[in-house]
């Protein structure tokens, strides 16, 4: 499970929006207890990918700063989000392959036409070949 503030939750779908028509990304800052990451905060990052409007490549240089603002937190990276411009908030063959944290959340917001609409987390298992996604709960805490 993931769990996330509504503030958290609400940052993603706006970036989401603005980024809009590309893909917007970013990483998850949190903590690991008892098979549920915590979401503390999120990184935004911008995305290199040459082809920003169906893909997102996220800078390793951007991954290591969130990993020292983490650790300086007492955090951890505990996901990736991105968005889906015009597409259904459902991964893609790319996003399985490209899925090389395994213990972490990837977080997908669909964005219709300007608009965020629907946001959904997967979780992957296996290794290679056999890497699979398993959709996780996303439990929005309100404050």
């Amino acid at each position: 499970m993931l769990r996330i503030s509504q503030a958290g939750y609400d940052l993603i779908r706006r970036q989401a929006e603005l980024d809009y028509p590309n893909e917007g990304c970013g990483i998850l800052l949190g903590n690991m207890t008892s098979g549920c990451r915590t979401v503390g905060s999120t990184f935004r990052v911008d995305n290199t990918h040459p082809q920003p409007l169906r893909h997102y490549s996220i800078d390793p240089k951007q991954v290591i700063a969130a990993q020292k603002l983490a650790r300086s937190q007492g955090m951890d990276i505990i996901g990736f989000y991105h968005s889906h411009p015009d597409h259904p908030a459902q991964y893609s063959e790319t996003d399985l392959a490209e899925a090389y944290w395994l213990d972490c959340s990837y977080v997908i917001t669909s964005v219709e036409q300007g608009k965020a609409s629907q946001t959904r987390s997967f979780f992957p298992s296996g290794f290679e070949d056999e890497k699979v996604f398993t959709e996780e709960e996303i439990e929005i805490e309100v404050s």
